[in-house]
Formats: structure tokens, C-alpha cells, sequence
């Protein structure tokens, strides 16, 4: 049996037990959608936002690109913020990276003239890593390296998601946090929280790792 056939078989049995668990489940879902959350994760398949986060439809409105990447010249990404931020009014966004990630490691190598639109998708990933090129270099293996950028690319897109207007101008400002997943073990890592007391937390921690890696 082909793929798409077999998806279609269990989309299906999805929806027979669906309905049969909660009558009601697909009737609230056709009345509209109220998330809380808007997710601006990666497209990697392995990162799945409601598998990983055990959320249901209709949970988190969902934004998924090469690495994670908030492109304010992106009318895409930008139509999702705008919808989700003044007409969905979502409380919080999360921007989730991951370890392992197949475009942060591109950004770290040259570049294929293969793909012209990767390339130009990461783009900012490749000027990231050259900002913090020695931290980077303190890393002796790739996938290090790569994990690190990770990691710093979830907070530079916090950053820039927390200065634009759309975020920074609603009167109930919606809080932006920075995540990142772990392939390894299915956890997820709060990189930077939209609460100012979880904030002062993991900045404190980010400091101490800093001062260990420095002695």
C-alpha cells in the first residue's frame, strides 16, 4: 500500500475514534478556533508542535519554516504573526527550535548551489554564526557547534519577535518565549520565558554555564 493511501486509511480510523471518544469533539471544531498559543517551530518532521507538546486541534496555531526563522520580509510569516497576534489575540508565542537541526548545520557549511532558496532562507543563520563565531569555534565538533547556534538562533528570534510592532504594540502584549527540543529524549528546554520571574531564572543559569565554560 502506498504512503499517501495508508495516511488517508489513518486519518479515517483517527476520525471514527475520535467522534466515537467525544460526539462533540468535531462539532466545536467546525464552531471556529481560539488558541492561546501561536508556534513558530521548524519543518523538520521529527517536530511535530501538537505530538510533542500533547496538544489537540484547534490547541495552537501553527507556523513551521527552514529553522525556525522569524522573517519580518516574509508576507507568510508575517500574515501568521498579524492574524494570530490582532485577530486571534494568542496570549503566547513560542518560538521552538530543536537540537539537530538540518539548516542551522547548513548554515555552518558552504552553501549548495543546489539550493538557491535554502540559501537564502538562512541567510540570517549564516550571519548569526559569524556573530558569535568565537563562542562557535570554542566547540571542536560540528554538531556542537551546530547545537549551540540552535540554541542562540531560538533567542535572536525571540528578540526580534519581541521589538516588532505587532508584538510590542497590542495593549495586552502576548508573551514570547524561546524553547528548544530535544531529538534525543523528546524533552523540551525553556531557553527564555515570557514571564519576567522564569526570565531573571534562566538568565542567572545561562550566566552560571557561561562562567563554567569560561573557567
Amino acid at each position: 500500500m502506498n504512503r499517501p493511501k495508508r495516511m488517508l486509511l489513518e486519518n479515517i480510523a483517527w476520525a471514527r475514534e475520535t467522534a466515537h471518544a467525544d460526539a462533540q469533539f468535531f462539532p466545536r471544531l467546525a464552531q471556529g478556533q481560539s488558541p492561546k498559543v501561536l508556534w513558530i517551530g521548524c519543518a523538520d518532521s521529527r517536530v511535530p508542535a501538537e505530538t510533542v507538546t500533547n496538544a489537540n486541534p484547534g490547541d495552537l496555531f501553527v507556523h513551521r519554516n527552514i529553522a525556525n526563522l522569524f522573517s519580518p520580509g516574509d508576507d507568510n510569516t508575517m500574515s501568521v504573526l498579524e492574524y494570530a497576534v490582532r485577530v486571534l489575540k494568542v496570549d503566547h508565542v513560542i518560538v521552538c527550535g530543536h537540537y539537530g537541526c538540518g539548516g542551522v548545520r547548513a548554515s555552518l557549511l558552504p552553501q549548495s548551489s543546489d539550493l538557491p532558496h535554502v540559501n537564502r532562507r538562512i541567510a540570517p543563520l549564516c550571519a548569526l554564526g559569524e556573530q558569535h563565531r568565537k563562542e562557535l569555534d570554542a566547540f571542536s565538533e560540528l554538531d556542537a557547534r551546530a547545537n549551540r547556534l540552535a540554541e542562540l538562533n531560538v533567542l535572536e528570534q525571540v528578540r526580534l519577535l519581541r521589538q516588532h510592532a505587532i508584538v510590542r504594540d497590542r495593549d495586552e502584549l502576548p508573551l514570547v518565549h524561546g524553547w528548544i527540543f530535544g531529538l534525543h529524549d523528546g524533552l523540551i528546554k525553556v531557553l527564555a520565558s515570557g514571564y519576567a520571574e522564569d526570565s531573571e531564572t534562566h538568565d542567572a543559569a545561562r550566566a552560571s554555564v557561561t562562567s563554567l565554560r569560561a573557567a
